[in-house]
């Protein structure tokens, strides 16, 4: 009987998000629940936006939740290496069997050229994909065009007509027509292979059995299905969950909720409350009970009682189900548990530096300080009148500092800085016109401790949840302010 293999691959590119842990413990308790093995990968080919530092914190977050995985970069395992990015030679010899068996070609065209095309289909109301025009070259004559060094990417070739059957667990038989497909680039030109490409050697090589992603990949299963084919390999079992959606059903995102496992962490959540309510997004336990623990759904756990609908992310019922955690805890763990959650002396010695200088009474603290402890603020908007700038471009400054801090991967005072001056620069501002806004909106008052300082202390994800806070008080920016601003910020650079 072959042993379940089941596996996460997020990509280290940003902070951890809930719907890569959400999908992750539903692959550890289907795993777990047929007594097999649940394995992390790194997807991190997209070279210019991995970082080793995005990749530890997703370690950390899903170890915070209490995710634990059998194999992966870090505990290694018979199938390693377990980022995409050691493994390059492997997909380059798995792209070269498709190119020989005739399933792949090389592609010569332009970026230019490829833009052209698809804004000529686009214009005649056609479904945008790639004509086919490098497909027919000869294959001597490509080899001569690569041995000479010119760029090219590889790519599948599909059908173009017919319909593809994908055999998903959630909803059965769901038909897809090829029409839809376009010949998906597998190698690109730096060298490095596609989600496609690698997604599928990875799962047969690592004898993944089931893979359950998120269902904003069902449009595109008929290239994995064919890719497996292609390679007469037997392809895993499919399964597409329902994705998080915020309260108005829109796909969760951070614009409208945080999204960030850290920022759950940092907030003072339980790891036990947020794994609860994770489960509980399109899944429920037989007798319906809403506080269950990990070892619980495993035990329980039936793929089968997953629910299409999309599954709203509530933080209101999130901070309920963690209000029933907390209220179940001895008064002695729940002590313990605020000293490790923010009064341990890591954080206080943070801390202690930037208010021991402008006390004169213990008692000061708080008042001073408590911003520190502290998750959203109660922001006055006096606090946010400025002498040099109209509300206007308070919010636009707000809102480009926002997104400057949003891409900032490097989080430490340094880093912080120049982002802050970046912006101002540009909008012709010296940073003593804009340290007053961040001062309202970091800690909630006209001054205080260095607020650079204090930005690093709390970190990149209440720091940003401040700010997002500070531009809704202030009326947020419309669609129009939005793009007018986004142009500003390339400009900035």
């Amino acid at each position: 009987m072959t042993t379940v293999r089941t596996r996460i691959a997020p990509s280290p590119t940003g902070d951890p998000h809930v719907g890569t842990a959400y999908i992750a413990l539903f692959n550890l308790c289907f795993a777990r629940q047929h007594g097999g093995q649940f394995i992390l990968r790194i997807e991190d080919t997209d070279q210019l936006r991995s970082t080793r530092e995005s990749e530890q914190q997703i370690y950390d977050a899903l170890r915070w939740l209490g995710i634990e995985w059998d194999e992966g970069p870090d505990v290694g395992g018979p199938h390693g290496p377990y980022r995409q990015s050691e493994r390059g030679e492997i997909y380059k010899k798995y792209s070269d069997e498709l190119v020989a068996k005739g399933h792949a070609f090389p592609c010569f065209c332009s970026a230019e050229r490829l833009d052209q095309v698809r804004a000529e289909q686009m214009a005649n109301k056609e479904t945008p994909r790639y004509d086919g025009r490098c497909m027919h070259i000869p294959a001597d004559t490509a080899q001569q065009r690569i041995a000479a060094g010119e760029s090219h990417v590889i790519r599948m070739k599909v059908p173009t007509e017919g319909v593809c059957q994908v055999n998903d667990m959630l909803r059965g038989t769901v038909e897809i027509g090829w029409d839809r497909m376009d010949m998906q680039v597998l190698m690109k030109a730096d060298g490095l292979p596609t989600y496609f490409l690698a997604n599928v050697v990875d799962d047969h090589l690592m004898g993944i059995t089931h893979v359950l992603r998120g269902e904003e990949w069902l449009p595109s299963a008929p290239k994995l299905i064919k890719l497996y084919e292609y390679f007469g390999w037997e392809q895993p079992q499919l399964c597409y969950m329902p994705l998080l959606r915020n309260p108005d059903k829109s796909k969760l995102s951070k614009r409208k909720n945080p999204t960030s496992v850290t920022f759950y962490e940092r907030m003072g959540f339980m790891p036990e409350a947020m794994l609860n309510y994770l489960g509980r997004m399109g899944w429920s336990m037989p007798d319906e009970r809403e506080k269950f623990t990990l070892a619980e759904m495993i035990e329980h756990f039936d793929i089968n009682r997953v629910s299409l609908g999309g599954p709203i992310f509530d933080v209101e019922k999130l901070s309920w189900l963690n209000g029933q955690w907390i209220r179940e805890l001895s008064v002695e763990a729940f002590a313990q548990q605020v000293q490790q959650w923010a009064l341990n002396p890591d954080y206080l010695m943070k801390i202690a530096p930037h208010v021991q200088g402008r006390v004169e009474t213990f008692s000061q603290i708080a008042p001073l300080a408590g911003f520190f402890f502290s998750g959203a603020l109660s922001l006055d908007p006096a606090l946010f009148e400025h002498k040099k700038l109209d509300s206007t471009q308070v919010r636009q400054v707000l809102q480009l500092t926002l997104w400057k801090l949003e891409a900032l991967r490097q989080w430490d005072k340094e880093h912080i800085t120049e982002c802050i001056q970046a912006v101002g620069a540009h909008l012709e501002l010296k940073l003593r016109d804009v340290m007053p806004l961040m001062f309202a909106s970091i800690t909630g008052q006209a001054s205080s401790v260095s607020v650079l300082d204090a930005m690093e202390i709390i970190g990149p994800d209440l720091t940003r949840f401040r700010l997002r806070q500070a531009l809704e008080l202030l009326g947020g920016a419309s669609k129009k302010e939005v793009k007018e601003w986004e142009k500003l910020l390339t400009a900035i650079g």
